[in-house]
C-alpha cells in the first residue's frame, strides 16, 4: 500500500520524505527538483510488538510497513499539463491515500511558487486540480454511458449512470470533503459500480502543515480561515524533523527534542483502512496489515497464500488479554484463547496462531 506525499513546490515534501525514510533525496530550493517519484518503505511503530516480543524473549521483531511515495511538486494548471502535471497526476493515480504538504511557515530564502503564505489558497489550488482531471474522466465516461444506456433495460448500467451523474454534479461544485462525503455514504454494490473510474478525489487525504511553530497550529489555521477536522491534519516543523536525523538519542533526550514522525506515520497507515494481526514466538514477534473486515484466512494470506487455500481454523487471543495473562499458556487456562473458523472477522490487535 502506498502513500503519495503531495503538494505545491518548495513547501518541504522532499524533506518531510527524507526525514520519514531516511533516504538521501535532492531537497535543492528550486521547483520541479522531484521529477521521478522517490520511494521508501516505513516501518510502521507499534509498542504491541514491543511487549510481546519481552514477553516471548522473540530473537527479532518485525512491523508492518506501509511505503511513502514523494511525488514531484503541482502548479496551477496541471490538469491541463502545466509544469510536470501530467507526471504529477499519473503519480497520483498510482497511489492509494495522499499526504498533502501545506506550508505555513515564513522564510526569504525559500521561494513561494506564489509569492505569499497562504495555506488556504494552496490547498484549494491542490483539490481544484484534482478535481478537474476527475471531472475530463467523468465527462469522457458520461459521454460512453449516454451511448449505453439509449435503447437498455439494465438496471445496473442505468444505476452506474445515474452515479456518475451524481458524481459530476458534486465535482462541479469543487469541494473535495463533497465527493468524499458521497463516497463514504454509499453502499458496497453502488461503489463497486463507479470504483473503475479511479478518480482522484476518491483517495483519503490527510493534511501536514510545515510550520515553526507546531504547537501554534489552532491559531495559524484560524487566521487563514481553514477549517479542518483535527483527524485530517498535523502540523510538523519538517526542517526540524530532517535536523533531527543527525543526533543521536541523548543529544535528543539533553536538548528536550522528540521526533513527532510516529504520529505522522500511524496516521497515514490509519488512512489506508488497514488493521494490524500479531504473531508472537521465540523466533520473532511481528505486526502483519490486512484490510479491516479481512476473514481469518484472508488474513493468513498476508503470511503464505497457504494459509488461505489450507486454512482450518485459528486460536485467537487479543493482545491485552494475553498481556495480562503473561502467557499463552495461562490465556489458555483462563479460556480467553478462542477457536475461529473461516468467517471469523479479524479484530485490529488479534494475536493469532494459524492451523492448516
Amino acid at each position: 500500500m502506498q502513500i503519495g506525499i503531495i503538494g505545491l513546490p518548495n513547501v518541504g515534501k522532499s524533506t518531510l520524505f527524507k526525514a520519514i525514510t531516511n533516504i538521501q533525496v535532492d531537497i535543492n530550493n528550486y521547483p520541479f527538483c522531484t521529477i521521478e517519484p522517490n520511494v521508501g518503505v516505513v516501518e510502521v511503530p507499534d509498542e504491541r510488538v514491543d511487549n510481546l516480543a519481552k514477553i516471548f524473549n522473540s530473537k527479532k521483531k518485525l512491523y508492518a510497513t506501509i511505503e511513502f511515495v514523494d511525488i514531484a511538486g503541482l502548479v496551477k494548471g496541471a490538469s491541463q499539463g502545466e509544469g510536470l502535471g501530467n507526471k504529477f497526476l499519473h503519480n497520483v493515480r498510482e497511489v492509494d491515500a495522499l499526504v498533502q504538504v501545506v506550508r505555513i511557515f515564513e522564510n526569504t530564502n525559500i521561494t513561494h511558487v506564489h509569492e505569499t503564505i497562504d495555506p488556504k489558497r494552496d490547498m484549494e489550488i491542490i483539490n481544484t486540480e484534482l478535481i478537474l482531471a476527475d471531472l475530463e474522466t467523468i465527462s469522457k465516461r458520461l459521454s460512453k454511458l449516454e451511448k449505453e444506456t439509449k435503447n437498455t433495460t439494465d438496471k445496473e448500467l442505468l444505476r452506474k449512470k445515474e452515479l456518475v451523474e451524481e458524481l459530476k454534479t458534486i465535482l462541479d461544485a469543487n469541494d473535495l470533503t463533497k465527493v468524499q462525503n458521497f463516497i463514504k455514504s454509499l453502499g458496497e454494490k453502488d461503489f463497486i459500480l463507479i470504483q473503475d473510474l479511479h478518480l482522484l478525489s476518491f483517495k483519503p487525504i490527510l493534511y501536514v502543515f510545515n510550520t515553526t511553530s507546531p504547537e501554534s497550529i489552532k491559531e495559524d489555521l484560524q487566521k487563514f480561515n481553514v477549517k479542518l477536522d483535527k483527524n485530517k491534519y498535523l502540523a510538523l516543523d519538517i526542517k526540524t524533523e530532517e535536523e533531527l536525523l543527525e543526533l543521536d538519542d541523548s543529544d535528543k533526550k539533553e536538548l528536550g527534542l522528540k521526533s513527532e514522525l510516529s504520529s505522522l506515520i500511524s496516521k497515514s497507515y490509519a488512512l489506508l483502512n488497514l488493521i494490524v494481526f500479531l504473531t508472537t514466538g521465540e523466533d520473532e514477534t511481528r505486526s502483519w496489515s490486512i484490510k479491516k473486515d479481512s476473514t481469518a484466512p484472508q488474513a493468513g494470506r498476508a503470511i503464505h497464500g497457504d494459509f488461505e487455500e489450507k486454512f482450518i481454523c485459528a486460536d485467537v487471543v487479543t493482545y491485552d488479554d494475553l498481556i495480562t495473562s503473561g502467557s499463552r499458556a495461562k490465556a489458555k487456562e483462563k479460556g480467553l484463547i478462542r477457536v475461529e473458523g473461516k468467517d471469523y472477522i479479524v479484530q485490529d490487535g488479534d494475536v493469532i496462531e494459524f492451523k492448516i
